[in-house]
């Protein structure tokens, strides 16, 4: 697993707190995708312009490079209940009428095997089987690991379903973030429109913001958008509770750079292209495949890296991201490009103006 040499520092957890009147965080996303408001900071001068969302391409150059995360949210809420007896064959016998159980699946480990978090977690103990579906698929909790995680071995009638994908699309449901109370009337809109690759529990949300068309303007203009992939897992849904930063133990994520995309990035970076992270998951996937010359490498690791101030990055340029909770390891991550204390006054500015907060919230370029 990729992990960085933390940097020495006396910031904690307390250094990343602010005031956020519940109002401002957004429930909905705006329509259309490119019409949420997009605040510009300019490090070497401190400026600071409030735009809309479509008008990142004034800030574009000829010759960027914009690094997209194009993992896809799966439906990785699911709700059954504890079966009494599995045959030989997979089928279950009968099942018990029990209170139900959830899992929230967040890590695929190999083929059927996943991590994922349980909820009530006394009805999910080791050796129990948790039906879903009529039965139809199945998880047996094999372990029980840190953070309280279970790990789960699927089976799939495969008369119904072939995969466990498949199932998970018939029967899951999309796992908003808890501070999302509202009903997402259509589910497409917590994917951004660039999503391939099935495998993360929540979105890559600064993505959330781009159209089709908007994609088109930014390549004519002499951009390249190239992907790199994060299957977003436990840490969007982990608080930070040690109060010293370097005892904090980062999730690790599945990432994969292919050649082809290290390759365009290199070549535009060597020829004076700016490479620009679209989220905090693309960030993270450039720094942990980028050796200390700032060169790309071609990956399929888990990565555990934890960025905060005091971080030297090694690649990325410019960030785009939304807004994000307070004493968070992604606004410690935009703190160490943009400066904690830019970064909190740039806080403190989108609470005055009224910014939309979070997941389906406004955005803001680091540049």
């Amino acid at each position: 697993m990729i992990k960085n040499t933390l940097p020495e520092t006396d910031l904690t957890l307390s250094d990343f707190d602010y005031d956020l009147p519940e109002s401002q965080i957004a429930q909905t996303p705006l329509e259309p995708r490119d019409s949420s408001r997009l605040m510009i900071i300019d490090r070497t001068s401190d400026h600071v312009e409030h735009r809309i969302f479509r008008d990142i391409v004034d800030y574009l150059r000829p010759g960027d490079t914009l690094v997209i995360n194009d993992t896809h949210v799966i439906p990785a809420r699911i709700i059954g209940h504890r079966a009494k007896k599995m045959m030989p064959d997979g089928t279950l016998a009968d099942t018990e009428s029990t209170a139900p159980v959830e899992l929230l699946l967040l890590k695929q480990r190999e083929n059927d095997v996943w991590e994922a978090l349980a909820g009530p977690g006394k009805r999910a103990k080791v050796g129990d089987i948790l039906a879903f579906g009529d039965g139809f698929l199945t998880a047996e909790v094999e372990d029980i690991i840190e953070g309280g995680c279970r790990v789960v071995r699927f089976r799939v009638d495969r008369a119904v379903c072939e995969t466990v994908y498949e199932a998970l699309h018939k029967l899951g449901s999309m796992p908003l973030p808890p501070y999302i109370t509202e009903h997402l009337e259509n589910p497409e809109r917590y994917q951004t429109v660039y999503a391939r690759h099935e495998g993360s529990a929540a979105a890559p949300t600064a993505g959330l913001h781009f159209t089709p068309e908007l994609m088109d303007r930014i390549r004519d203009m002499g951009c390249a958008i190239v992907p790199v992939l994060l299957h977003v897992g436990l840490g969007t849904f982990r608080p930070v509770k040690e109060e010293k930063l370097a005892d904090h133990e980062m999730h690790s994520e599945y990432i994969c750079v292919t050649e082809e995309s290290a390759r365009i990035i290199n070549e535009r970076r060597a020829a004076g292209g700016r490479i620009i992270a679209i989220g905090t998951t693309s960030c993270r996937v450039l720094e942990s495949a980028a050796d200390e010359n700032g060169i790309l490498h071609p990956v399929s690791a888990d990565t555990g890296i934890f960025i905060y101030p005091g971080y030297r990055f090694k690649i990325v340029d410019a960030l785009l991201t939304n807004f994000h909770l307070p004493k968070s390891t992604l606004l410690m991550l935009v703190s160490a490009l943009g400066g904690r204390k830019r970064m909190l006054s740039a806080y403190r500015t989108a609470v005055a103006e009224k910014y939309r907060f979070f997941s389906f919230g406004d955005a803001m370029l680091i540049q």
